[in-house]
């Protein structure tokens, strides 16, 4: 089985889109999204949802009011400032508002870490596991997808990746599929470290400016350091061929393989509006270019996992 990581150092160099079209080109395949704080391949399979679950990861501290005798060590013992000390009740409009008569946990400052919980002497705070989001196996007019959606400003993001990683090699064990296909996170950050670890290639999807030029030379860097395969696509390559140059030069120096060039074209836009992949709209251009492309990549993954 191959696993194959499409990344890019920056967001907006089209890397969801190529992703798309790979589905399209590609055969016998499981199409995974790790992108999972702002997942949108989906936009562009239309899934059908099969199964899903609720993604757990870390704890968050709540205080029951019943218990607490507002000691206050939970208080002073937090390093984060998440424990709020005790309100009593108001009146507003001569209607009694019930607020906190206890210590209360501010959940966006909680880190989880459990040190109220083993101080404090009337076990008065509980210690639940903290919902993170949904994560979702679907069928696809091109192949299984495995993906995500993070809840607003949930932090593991690296666990769900990780999670959805496995989940991809058991749907495609259990369906005699040869290759994985992950859409990957922006960046370099730990989402993109979770992408990358134990892929056999990646691809990493850069555009001809001077934050895709610098934001490619970070990623390519991260992918050196953890000794994996990878290839360049330079999408958008004519805007700016002076750039383009650039990044040829700089692969060339450092021998990474460009596996192809995507020209800037208007079908990018009207695929994403209609919901489909931009191999579907008909562009022979960039239909033929994209083709060249997948082969290239599935020509270096094979070579590579020999």
């Amino acid at each position: 089985m191959y696993e194959l990581t499409v990344i890019s150092g920056k967001g907006g160099t089209g890397k969801t889109s190529i992703v798309g079209a790979f589905a399209h080109l590609a055969s016998n395949h499981v199409m995974c999204d790790l992108d999972v704080d702002a997942a949108n391949l989906h936009l562009l399979l239309a899934p059908e949802i099969k199964e899903q679950g609720a993604f757990y990861s870390g704890n968050i501290a709540i205080i029951d009011e019943e218990k607490c005798n507002n000691c206050g060590i939970c208080k002073e013992m937090c390093k984060f400032d998440a424990i709020l000390p005790p309100r009593h009740c108001e009146e507003q409009s001569d209607v009694a508002i019930s607020l906190p008569i206890s210590h209360v946990v501010d959940p966006v400052n909680c880190e989880g870490c459990g040190v109220c919980v083993h101080f404090c002497p009337q076990n008065a705070i509980d210690f639940p596991e903290n919902y993170c989001g949904d994560w979702y196996i679907s069928d696809t007019r091109f192949a299984p997808l495995v993906h995500a959606r993070m809840s607003p400003g949930e932090e593991n993001s690296g666990k769900l990746i990780t999670f959805l990683r496995q989940t991809a090699v058991k749907v495609a064990t259990q369906n005699n599929r040869d290759i994985i296909i992950y859409d990957g996170s922006p960046g370099i950050g730990c989402p993109v470290i979770s992408s990358l670890t134990g892929t056999d290639m990646a691809v990493v999807v850069t555009e001809p400016t001077p934050s895709g030029l610098h934001d490619a030379k970070r990623i390519l860097e991260l992918c050196k350091h953890f000794s994996i395969a990878v290839a360049v696509i330079i999408n958008k390559y004519d805007l700016n061929l002076e750039n383009t140059g650039e990044i040829e030069r700089f692969c060339a120096d450092n021998y990474i393989k460009i596996a192809g060039k995507v020209p800037n074209n208007r079908i990018f836009v009207d695929a994403v509006v209609k919901g489909s992949v931009v191999t579907e709209c008909g562009n022979e251009t960039i239909n033929i270019e994209l083709q060249n492309i997948w082969n290239e990549v599935r020509t270096i993954l094979t070579r590579v996992k020999k």
